[in-house]
Order: C-alpha cells, then structure tokens, then sequence
C-alpha cells in the first residue's frame, strides 16, 4: 500500500512551519505560541522553561509568571558567609610524605584549572586582595584526595554493565551511555491534537499526554513505559544484554508497539502514525546511512559507524507490519536541538510535497540519522543496536534474532517477571496494600529508576559580588565533570538536585546498592577544595537548554540539606546489623573508607561556614536581609524555600533545621569511624560533637517553646508585616509595586511558625520517648486545626500568620501549606520509631503512624489512578488533589517505602 497517498497535505499558514522560539505574548492569526511542529504545541529540545524553573526546587504550577523576586534573592544568596565557628576537626591522621603529595598535588591543580578556566580577570582582583583570588581558586578546584569513582567495584563488570542505559530522562525515550561523548538515540513522533500537528520528543506537560512513565524498569538492562497521546497509545520497552560477540557494554533493543483510537483521529489522517528514531554521535564521528526500503524477508540495516569504546557498531528495524521509512542526515556538534532540525526538515519539504515525511537527504559527514516510520496501526517495531559488529560477522544474525520478533517478546516477558519477583521479595509488601497499589508502587519505583540520567559538563560558578571576566562572564567553570543521578521530574527538573538525591537514595539503595554507591560516589566526587557541592546540577547542553540564563550560576557560599547522609547512614547501619551479602558488605566497607575523608571535608564546610553566632547553633546563611518585595525573605538553600522564617534575617539566626541535619552528618561520620575503627582522634572529635547536639536540654534551651511544646528557629522578627500596594515615581510615569510593611519593630525572638521545621528534632529522634514534649508533638501532628488532613500532614500549620500567603505579587505559597511526600515520610518515620520505644506515648504514636500511612497511601495512588502521574505536592485545601510538577517521579517514589514501612535508621 502506498500510505504516502494517504497523508493529509498541510493547509496551515507555511512560515509557521518553522517557528522555533517560544513567544508569550498574544498570538496573532498564524502565529505559533512555543516550539509547535505546526501550529501550537511543544516539542523543541531547545525550549527553555520559564524563570521560575531553576529556582530551589521551582514552581511548576504558577511558571508563567515572573519571578523578579528571585533573581534578588539569587544574587544575594552570596553575599555573607559565617562569622562563627566551632573550630574545625582535626583531619585523618596521614604521613608527612602523603600531607606534602596532597598539598603540592592541590596547588598544581589549582593553577593548571584556573588558568585554564579563566579568561585574565585575575590580574584586576590581585590587585584588590589575594584572598579573594585565593577563595575563587579553591572554589573551582577538587577536593585532593583519592576519587569515590577510582574504586575497583565501579571498574569492569560493574561499569561495562551501567554503560547502555535510559539515561536521558528530559526526552521520552533516550538512550545513551556512560560516556561524555556517547552514541545517542531516542523516539519522536507526530500527535495531533484538535486537527494540530505536534512533534512529540522533550516531555513538557504542556504536550499535555494522558500518561507518560515507566511502569517497570530495573535501573539496569530492562525497561516498560506507557504513553497515551490524545488517542495514540506507544509502548517502549528497552532490553539490553551481552552475547557472544557482542562489543563493550553489548547490544540492546527498542521494541515500539503502536495503537490509536479511531474515534480520535481524523478521516484523512486514518490510523496513519508518524515514528522517528534516530541516532548520534556526541564526538561527531560520521554515520553510515543504511537502506530505507523495508524488507519482508528480514531486518533493515539502518545506520553502521563506528566509536571508540565499542569499535563498529549496527542499527537495524525489523517488523512485520507494513510500513514506509523516509530518513535524513545532518552534521551537528550540538545535540540539544535534534526537535528543532526534524521539524525544520519536515515542515520544508511539506512546503515542498505537502507530505509530512522527512526529505531523504543527508548531509555531508553526517553524525546524526534520523528515520521516519509511517505505519498503519496497530503496529510493532523493533530496533537493534549491536555492538562491536561488522556486517560478515557470523553472529550478527543471531543476535538480531534473539532481540527481535519472537525472541524478544519471550525476553521481555521474562524481565517482566524477574521485575515483579524482585520486586515483591525486597520490599515484601503482599500482605500490607491490595493489587491496585502493588501496581502503583511498581510504577513509583520504575519512574524513579527510569530517571536516571547520565550528564557530564561544567557548573558556572558565580563570581564574588562586583567581579566580571574580561570577555563579561560573572562566572568562572567549575572542572569538568560526570553526574550519574535520579532526577526529580522528567519534564520540569529533569537534572540533578543535591537535595533530593538523598531521599532517591534511600529507595533506590534498598533495589540495588552497587547503582545507589555509583550515584553517591559521582555527587561526592564533585566536593571541591572547600567541601563544597553546587546544589543544582546543571551539566550539558541538554541540561541547560532547560534551564532560563539567570538561573543557572551557582553560588559557593549556598549550602544545601546534606541529605545523602540518610542513606550513607543506612549503609552503614546495614552492615552492623548484617543485612548485605559478604560480597555487598565487603564492597560497602570500601566505599565507606574511601567516602570517610570527603564526608569529613563535607561536614567541615557546613561547620565553618553556615554556623551561629555561639556555639552549637546554625542557620542557612544567604537569606536577603535587604529586600523590600518579600513578606518573609526566602531560604532557598534549606529545600523549604519560603517557609517562613525571621521576619529580618541577620546573624543572630538559630535555624532548628540545621542544626538537625548537623546532627545526622556528625552521628552518621562517628557511625562510619566506629566500625571502620578509623582514626582515633577524628572519631572522637565526631564523637564529642555528636553528644552536643544531641543534647536535649541544650536543643530546648535554643529552640523550644515550651507552652506548645513546639520547635522553632530563633531570630530577628516580628510578625506585623503585610504586603500593600505603593505608588512608585518610575521617570516621568507612576506604576503601583506590591511591597513590604513592617508595622512592628523586630525583635529577637522565636519564630513562632508551627510546621516541618517544628518537627525536625522529631523527625530526628532527637526526643527521648518519655518526654512531655514528645505528647505535645503528637498532639502538634494530630490536630486538624494545624497539621492533620486525610491526606498527609500540611508544611505549615493553618494557625500560622504566613499560611497560604503569596510572598511576592508573583510568588504564590509553596512551603506554606503544601503536602510534602518527603517531609511526611520523615514524620512517618519517626511515629514508627516511637511506636516501637518503650514510653507512655508508645501506643498514641502507633495509631497516628497508622492512620498517617494509610492517608498517604490511598491519596497518592488515587491521584495515580485519576492523573495518569505522580505529583510533586497535594493541595491540603482541595482534598489532596496532586499539584506542582506533575510526572514528579523524585521523593515521592518514597511511596514504596511507605508500603513497605521500611525507614531510615536515623534513631540510636
């Protein structure tokens, strides 16, 4: 059949045909509001989100709207570093001859990355103080001691396993390795939506699919996703695996099953559907192009080259169904834009033949093919990638044999199986939840192990405040580096976040522990000199086409919740309590000793540089103390953004927060010492400060209310402040500006703000189970009027002045009120602690955990269940309806654990 015959011609105004930049102003008859194929729509790999994308976590709901406010906040995020200090720990007992190695080795390094990352601008600030030279210096340079990723285990078998993956989460499918100039590949297709074309490949929601998402996927060789696109159902699955012959890191397959809704689609485009698959070379090596006439007697041979990792390699289609390929070939260094060079493709030769298909034109040396395939559904592709392959290799046929038709269906089925096995024997929930949210718990699990991805690039680093480059930078590159990492949402977040990726851990270490050490030992190894880690990961082209200019530096005075220590802890637990195979406690160990210097250099960072003002206290220092458009300055370096804290930041903060997370690291990093038997006067520094700030009467001293029975920061406050409308003289016109009133003068005080802050020392187990305060936390939780809803525990209480208030005229409520899955998991955990410890509040503490599961339980699969997706956070007003980021596929896979109820050991 000629299915070319059958497409539609295009009758649409041509010159939007090539529309690429996203406009957000009114449309005009023809015009194209975003990167549409052809007329509205979203698809370009270039898109860039709107502002208020990179903030600390974003804000997805509201993202049109402006965010001038935290572009202030940004800028003033570096301006003050700590004044206080405990005194520094003593570092590791080393020899003379190591201590001068490090030292040298550090200052050539230093040199050698400053010269090299820098464009000249350090003759003007020698002039000006060696120091800042000195401190911008070591912000750019790596920690000098022995790399996380240099270990043994993440050599051969274990590296060569992880190099083929679904490690590119910002598209809907792509596939790519381990490698910083890596063989790329990945589906696009055409939707149509409202008679409208739309080129499909970059998950935005503004696509606006039914569903998108992994319903199984083990982190390693095999993967399952569900897309629903306005009538059109895709299914992908990836399988990957090492035969004979097979090059590094093997051969894997995409089988594509197809399907549409007849009602849906229109007469003339009939059940007609528009696939592109297609493949890249980073490095820019140039790609064979192959047959595009299919074949009924066997596979196609799509494209051959060669790399230099897995020498020759082959694509090759097979299916049985009638089709038609149309292809095209471009030479590009930059990937990021693959939507754009498809659409443009197309939408010229439409002008040209009406048809939508690809041109079948390649250009010289082209490193990039890409293949159209027109099918009638229902239909089945499956796609083969062999390595190390040549054409007259007698093996070749048989493994394209094995991954495709008959054979891969059977392997599928197989991987499927071992999924739900594995799955049902690690977190042995059968007889805790029913079917329906066994499914949604798989789902929740695959998502997050789906969203891996592998990035490698350059962090900007800002400058100091009035510092440029010679050429205008305000930045100077950090090293370049490799991230292997979950990423919160596939469509909104889809990079690295420092603190997210501990709670990811904490799932994804309880499935595989080798994948969770690889992840941890690729954030640790990027603590540079000062034991700092840039909280946002914003690595690669791809990365950063996501993300608005403004947003992107990153500051070295920010400090981020160090929440990797929950799963290090776990770890480390783990093997005291005999729960890993010899083989799995031996490699821990390892990793354990090898990370114990970085977390010491990590832990130091955070002691010198975001301590109180006396001792054994702490606040996150960067908070704008001179903003006039805030009603509560934000602190985007604790995770809770606009939660409220002092009215009028200074330096007499006391953030309850903290002060938590510091007694996690130093109980977590005398844990490690203790069974490690590292050195002894380390240990017992770690040691020393672990009981200061566990210290009950000390942490009630600081932070306790006691008519409540509530745990509140300490600063400068007052809580008669609003926000009201000023006439502003603007030159020679008047604009009206929502600023801040402060009606009351601040005062030293506690902040009296009852939420997940309050909680914190709870969450720790920080509170001995026979303590008053201990019922009056329970009562906190349990009260309706505060924090209990059906649906989980709201981020700020309903009492509070703040609760649900905007911060800015642009900057809607997102800690004020939200339901956290993360937060209320870390509540949950605790009530499951207490619970177990023998008190008076023993039985109260089991039945608020049980009803507290069971809401969090039943409103995030129904969400699930009537959204298609997981969500971000849950509107405690509207009866816990998901909100934010949808596809949100980071902390609130935590789910799993919740029906599993298996916590993190944070309670000696």
């Amino acid at each position: 059949m000629d299915i070319q015959r059958q497409y539609p011609r295009i009758v649409y105004p041509l010159p939007s045909l090539v529309t690429t930049r996203r406009s957000h102003g009114p449309q005009q008859n023809g015009e194209i509001a975003g990167e549409s194929f052809l007329m509205t729509g979203g698809g370009g790999g270039s898109t860039r989100r709107p502002a208020t994308a990179a903030r600390s976590r974003g804000r997805p709901s509201d993202s049109s709207e402006p965010e001038l406010d935290a572009r202030r906040a940004a800028a003033a995020a570096a301006r003050r570093r700590g004044r206080g200090d405990h005194g520094p720990l003593r570092l590791m007992d080393v020899s003379p001859r190591t201590l001068a190695f490090l030292g040298l080795a550090s200052f050539a390094l230093m040199s050698v990355a400053f010269v090299a990352y820098t464009g000249g601008w350090w003759e003007e600030v020698e002039a000006e103080g060696a120091a800042t030279l000195r401190t911008v210096m070591r912000s750019v340079t790596p920690l000098p001691a022995p790399k996380m990723m240099d270990l043994a285990q993440f050599q051969g078998d274990h590296k060569e396993s992880l190099y083929w993956g679904t490690y590119r989460p910002n598209v809907y499918l792509g596939i790519r390795s381990r490698t910083p100039l890596s063989l790329i590949a990945g589906l696009m297709w055409i939707g149509l939506k409202n008679g409208q074309y739309f080129l499909r490949h970059v998950c935005q929601d503004s696509d606006e699919l039914s569903t998108y998402g992994w319903t199984a996927h083990n982190g390693r060789d095999y993967g399952h996703q569900v897309l629903v696109d306005h009538g059109l159902f895709l299914t992908t699955s990836f399988l990957k695996e090492k035969g004979e012959g097979s090059g590094y890191g093997g051969d894997w397959a995409v089988r594509l099953d197809a399907n549409c809704e007849r009602s849906s689609i229109s007469d003339a485009q009939g059940s007609t559907t528009h696939l592109f698959f297609y493949i890249a070379d980073e490095s820019g090596k140039s790609i064979t192009m192959g047959s595009h006439v299919p074949s009924s007697r066997g596979p196609v041979l799509l494209a051959s080259g060669s790399h230099d990792e897995i020498d020759d390699w082959e694509l090759y289609l097979r299916s049985e169904d009638n089709l038609e390929i149309h292809r095209a070939g471009f030479k590009s260094t930059t990937m990021h834009n693959l939507s754009d060079l498809v659409q443009q493709a197309v939408a010229t030769n439409a002008m040209q033949t009406g048809n939508l298909n690809l041109p079948d034109m390649t250009e010289d040396s082209s490193n990039i093919m890409i293949y159209q395939v027109s099918i009638k559904t229902p239909a089945q592709i499956d796609i083969v990638f062999l390595s190390g392959s040549a054409s007259k290799n007698p093996t070749v046929e048989e493994r394209i044999s094995k991954l495709t038709g008959p054979m891969l269906s059977a392997r599928l089925e197989s991987k499927q199986k071992e999924f739900e096995e594995r799955y049902d024997q690690i977190f042995n929930v059968n007889n805790k939840i029913d079917s329906k949210e066994l499914s949604v718990g798989r789902a929740a699990l695959s998502n997050l192990l789906g969203g891996v991805g592998y990035f490698y690039g350059q962090s900007k680093i800002a400058l100091p405040k009035g510092f440029t480059q010679k050429n205008g930078d305000k930045y100077i590159p950090y090293w370049p580096a490799a991230l292997y990492t979950a990423v919160p949402s596939r469509s909104f977040f889809p990079r690295g976040f420092l603190w997210d990726e501990g709670f990811h851990q904490l799932v994804i270490w309880r499935w595989d522990v080798h994948i969770s050490m690889d992840i941890i030992g690729h954030w640790l190894d990027l603590l540079n000199s000062d034991g700092w880690i840039p909280r946002e990961q914003i690595l690669g082209a791809e990365a950063l086409s996501k993300v608005p200019e403004e947003f992107v530096l990153q500051y070295p005075s920010n400090g981020n919740p160090p929440t990797l220590f929950l799963a290090i802890r776990d770890l480390a637990s783990g093997i005291h309590a005999k729960q890993f195979s010899d083989d799995e406690a031996e490699k821990i160990s390892t990793f354990l000793e090898r990370a114990y210097i970085r977390l010491n250099s990590w832990f130091q960072w955070f002691n010198s540089t975001q301590s109180g003002k006396y001792e054994g206290t702490f606040y996150w220092h960067g908070r704008d103390n001179m903003t006039t458009r805030e009603l509560n300055p934000k602190t985007l370096t604790s995770g809770l953004d606009d939660y409220p804290r002092a009215s009028h930041p200074n330096d007499e903060e006391r953030h309850v927060d903290l002060r938590c997370w510091m007694l996690l690291a130093t109980n977590c990093i005398r844990s490690i010492a203790e069974f490690l038997k590292m050195d002894s006067a380390l240990e017992k520094d770690y040691y020393k400060m672990s009981n200061q700030l566990s210290d009950f009467g000390t942490l009630n001293k600081w932070h306790l209310d006691d008519k409540i029975g509530a745990y509140f920061d300490y600063g400068n406050h007052t809580e008669k402040v609003r926000l009201r409308w000023y006439d502003v003289q603007d030159k020679d016109t008047m604009r009206q500006e929502l600023l801040r009133e402060t009606l009351q003068p601040p005062q030293l005080q506690l902040v009296p703000h009852v939420g997940y802050v309050s909680l914190f020392p709870f969450m720790m187990g920080a509170i001995p189970p026979e303590s008053w305060v201990l019922e009056k936390q329970l009562d906190l939780i349990s009260n309706t009027s505060m924090l209990w809803t059906d649906y989980g525990l709201r981020s700020l209480s309903r009492t509070s002045s703040i609760y649900m208030k905007r911060n800015t005229e642009h900057d809607p409520p997102y800690w004020r009120g939200a339901i956290w899955i993360n937060m209320n998991y870390m509540i949950l955990s605790a009530l499951h602690h207490y619970s177990h410890e023998d008190g008076p509040y023993k039985g109260r503490a089991g039945e608020l955990y049980d009803k507290l599961r069971s809401n969090l339980i039943r409103n995030i699969v129904k969400n699930y269940d009537e959204t298609g997706f997981f969500w971000e956070n849950f509107d405690q007003k509207n009866k816990g309806k998901g909100k934010g980021a949808r596809s949100f596929t980071g902390w609130t896979s935590l789910l799993v654990l919740i029906m599993a109820e298996s916590y993190p050991t944070l309670h000696r």
